[in-house]
């Protein structure tokens, strides 16, 4: 059957029977060219200029459908509707979003990044920076959390992640954070930073960086920052201190090794054994784990590091010093020698003060003791206030002196041996620096003390007068009967 015969039978047109022909099910309508839109096709240019300058701008500050059909109204004369507007901005955006490529890992690669979520800490609201390190081959994960993401955070997470995993990975992928990046140069090529250049090469491993601002570069890790946020700190996580959070989170990340991900049909744990065989072997010791300054100690013998002031001996004022920030602390050295110590502190404006560093400057200047900061909250036992109580009422100054001689002797000796001394020196009414000492003395050499009372002339001495009977009989004559 010829295809007008077919048509004259069944009653179509010619070229229905020829699209039965072609086709084995109807293929619906086709366009066979662009439509034609004269309203706004004068005004495309105009809508691709402003969609192309939008990319150089903030994304919240970009141009919405509507601002463009207003600014094509109102600026340019448009006398179409916004449907038309909006339907070609909708096509035009579709066509240009990106596309990817999916992936495949082999093992022994890491991504790493830092996530953000809010947490209670000692009995404080406060915002978690944690660093999170997967082995996207398996699937792995570990994650550790930090008060700030910071240089040495950055550098400890790191460092806690290898020893989880027992093993460096030969390949790590990074976003451009500038803890690692210092500068990207013209041709793509990154810069690094100190201490990440120091990290890497301790543990030989290959660094590669995403494309900036292109998060789906290391999606895997991205990915996991997210699940950690919606498993592990939800609900609000509240420990007594990081160290207990961390302690818990890695539990978890050892837990979760037991899971079947979709797709695969062995646990997390049986895939890491491959991502295990291809790791690095650890090297013999850890990295220092810190962020190193050079900078000078001031006048009053404090230090700045990361905006807040820690103090260092006073015979250390005006020198070079070297800072080391770690996570929980901070140490501070003046050539190959240690000065000082500090708890880290996350505070904005903070002063550390270490009240020993100060007590040589206080005996040379006992007039600011009772105005001296960093003595203030002091926490020593109630014994010391009885004492600097009674040394600067019965001798002035030189109590006060005497005080912060009695303070120095903590420079050399325990506070349960100098605390003692100074009860027993209360209890014997021997108030002096001299008592004290020699009371501390015999206590670490276990010997009675041997102390003579008449060698402390300001101390009250009693004196008990003989009773006259005329002053009695004045008495009860005052009385009355």
């Amino acid at each position: 059957m010829s295809k007008s015969e077919a048509a004259r039978t069944f009653g179509i047109d010619r070229k229905t029977v020829a699209k039965i022909l072609k086709h084995s099910v109807p293929p619906g309508y086709r366009r066979s060219k662009t439509p034609v839109r004269p309203k706004l096709d004068p005004f495309i240019p105009i809508i691709d200029q402003i969609l192309k300058d939008d990319r150089s701008q903030l994304k919240k500050q970009r141009h919405t459908a509507k601002r463009i059909f207003e600014r094509l109204r109102d600026e340019h004369g448009f006398t179409g509707g916004i449907t038309i507007v909006t339907d070609y901005i909708r096509e035009k955006q579709r066509r240009s979003r990106e596309v990817f490529v999916p992936l495949s890992h082999p093992p022994g690669q890491a991504q790493v990044d830092f996530g953000e979520a809010i947490g209670v800490i000692g009995g404080d609201r406060r915002k978690l920076h944690y660093l999170a390190m997967t082995l996207p081959h398996s699937d792995a994960l570990f994650v550790k959390a930090y008060p700030a993401e910071t240089t040495e955070a950055f550098c400890d997470g790191h460092v806690a992640a290898f020893a989880f995993f027992g093993g460096v990975p030969a390949s790590i992928l990074y976003d451009n954070t500038s803890i690692a990046v210092a500068k990207i140069l013209g041709d793509g090529t990154r810069k690094r930073t100190r201490t990440f250049s120091e990290l890497q090469s301790h543990y030989l491993f290959e660094d590669k960086f995403g494309r900036p601002g292109k998060g789906n570069d290391k999606g895997n890790v991205e990915g996991m920052i997210g699940f950690g946020r919606r498993n592990y700190m939800v609900p609000i996580p509240r420990f007594e201190s990081f160290e207990a959070l961390n302690t818990w989170l890695e539990e978890q990340c050892i837990k979760r090794q037991d899971a079947v991900l979709r797709g695969h049909g062995e646990t997390i744990g049986e895939r890491l054994m491959r991502d295990l065989d291809a790791l690095m072997e650890l090297p013999p010791t850890p990295y220092d784990a810190c962020e190193k300054v050079s900078t000078r100690a001031t006048s009053i013998s404090m230090v700045r590091y990361r905006s807040n002031d820690y103090s260092v001996p006073v015979a250390y004022a005006h020198h070079e010093v070297q800072v080391r920030g770690y996570v929980g602390e901070v140490v501070i050295g003046c050539g190959a020698e240690v000065i000082a110590r500090h708890c880290r502190s996350y505070e904005k404006a903070d002063m550390v003060f270490d009240p020993m560093h100060f007590l040589p400057l206080l005996e040379q200047k006992v007039g600011a003791l009772d105005q001296a900061a960093p003595l203030q909250g002091w926490d020593l036992p109630d014994a010391f206030a009885t004492l600097h109580r009674l040394l600067d009422a019965r001798m002035g100054k030189k109590g006060k002196r005497e005080y912060v001689q009695v303070l120095r002797l903590l420079e050399t000796f325990e506070m349960t041996h100098v605390h003692g001394a100074v009860r027993q020196a209360l209890d014997l009414g021997a108030i002096g620096y001299d008592a004290v000492k020699h009371l501390v003395l015999c206590r670490i050499e276990r010997r009675p003390p041997r102390l003579d009372l008449d060698i402390y002339p300001y101390l009250p001495r009693a004196r008990v007068e003989t009773t006259k009977p005329a002053s009695y009989m004045s008495l009860m004559s005052r009385a009355g009967p």
